[in-house]
C-alpha cells in the first residue's frame, strides 16, 4: 500500500522536474531573444540548409557509436558481462532519458536502470558507468587544455589568469576529494548493515577489475576525446555556416565549458564573436542533440523489442 502511494509521488516529482527544466530553458532563450537583435539571428539561422543539418546529424550519430563502444569497454572492464547490443540499449536509453530528466544525471539513471537489468553484476555496471563519466571529464579537460596551449596567448589577456586558476582549482579539488575519501572510509563504513557491506564488497571487486585493465581505460579516454573532438568540429562547422568564424583553438577551449546557448554567448564574447551568430549556432546544435536523442530512444525501443522477441522464441 505504501509503495502504491509512493509511486504516484515519484511520478509527479519527475514531471515537476521535467516541466521546470524546459520552462527554465525557454525563459533563458526568451531573455536572449529579447536582448539580441532578431534580424541578425534570423539571418544566421536561415543560412543553415536542411542538407547541412542532416549531414551534421548523421556524423553525430556515427560519433555516438564511439561513445557506445567506450561505455561497453569500460563497464565490461569492471566485469559487467553484457554484450554490445545490451550496451547500445543502455547508452541510447540514457541519451533519450537525458532529454526529459534533469541534467546528465537523469541520463545516467536511465542508462543504469537498463544496464542493471541486463547484467548479472549490477555493481560492475555502476562502477563502470562512474569510470566512464570520469573518462568523459578527462576528455573534456584534454580539449580545454589543448585550446589553452595550442598557441601562446590564445586566450584574451583578461581570461588567461582566471583560466589557469580554474584548472589549478579543479586539480586541487579532485586531490582533496580523493584524500577525504581515503581518510574517512573507515568511519563512514562503521556500523553499516551486512547487506550494505556485501554491496560494497561487490563494488570494490569491480573497482579492482577496472584498475587491472589500465590500457582499456586509456583506450576509453582516447575514444572519448575523439568523440568529444568530433562534436567540437561539428559545432565549429555549424558556426561557420551561420557566419561565425573563430580559430579552432577557441572552440576547443569554449565548447567543453559551455555548449548551451547562453553559456556559449558568454564564453565567446571575449573573443569578439557576434552574439546572434553564437546563439544561432547553439540553437542549431541543440536541435541536433534533441533529434539524436529522439532517434536514440527509438533505437532503444527497437533493441528492447528484438530482445523480447529473441527471448520469446
Amino acid at each position: 500500500m505504501m509503495s502504491a502511494v509512493r509511486q504516484p509521488q515519484k511520478s509527479s516529482r519527475s514531471w515537476i522536474f521535467l516541466v521546470l527544466r524546459w520552462v527554465a530553458a525557454l525563459v533563458i532563450l526568451g531573455i536572449l531573444f529579447h536582448l539580441l537583435p532578431v534580424g541578425p539571428l534570423r539571418n544566421a539561422l536561415s543560412r543553415i540548409p536542411l542538407t547541412r543539418f542532416i549531414a551534421v546529424l548523421l556524423i553525430y550519430m556515427v560519433a555516438l557509436t564511439g561513445g557506445i563502444t567506450k561505455w561497453h569497454t569500460v563497464v565490461n572492464s569492471a566485469g559487467a558481462q553484457i554484450n554490445f547490443a545490451a550496451s547500445a540499449q543502455c547508452y541510447t536509453s540514457g541519451l533519450f532519458g537525458a532529454l526529459f530528466l534533469p541534467s546528465i544525471i537523469g541520463g545516467d539513471v536511465a542508462r543504469l536502470a537498463v544496464g542493471i537489468s541486463r547484467s548479472p553484476r549490477p555493481a560492475a555496471v555502476i562502477t563502470g558507468n562512474v569510470a566512464d563519466r570520469f573518462l568523459d571529464v578527462a576528455a573534456q579537460l584534454t580539449l580545454v587544455s589543448l585550446g589553452l596551449i595550442l598557441l601562446p596567448g590564445s586566450l584574451p589577456v583578461s581570461l588567461q589568469g582566471p583560466a589557469k586558476r580554474a584548472l589549478f582549482a579543479g586539480v586541487l579539488a579532485a586531490t582533496v576529494f580523493l584524500g577525504l575519501v581515503v581518510a574517512l572510509r573507515r568511519p563512514l563504513l562503521r556500523g553499516r548493515s551486512i547487506h550494505f557491506r556485501r554491496r560494497l564488497a561487490q563494488l570494490k571487486h569491480a573497482i579492482r577489475a577496472v584498475s587491472r585493465r589500465p590500457w582499456r581505460l586509456v583506450f576509453g579516454w582516447l575514444l572519448g576525446t575523439s568523440v568529444q573532438g568530433t562534436y567540437v568540429l561539428l559545432t565549429a562547422l555549424l558556426g561557420i555556416t551561420c557566419g561565425l568564424r573563430l580559430p579552432l583553438r577557441v572552440w576547443l577551449f569554449a565548447w567543453p565549458l559551455g555548449v548551451r546557448e547562453a553559456a556559449l554567448v558568454v564564453l565567446l564574447a571575449p573573443f569578439g564573436a557576434p552574439a546572434p551568430q553564437v546563439l544561432a549556432t547553439g540553437i542549431v546544435w541543440e536541435g541536433v542533440i534533441i533529434t539524436a536523442g529522439l532517434l536514440a530512444g527509438l533505437t532503444a525501443f527497437l533493441l528492447r523489442y528484438l530482445q523480447t522477441r529473441t527471448q520469446g522464441s
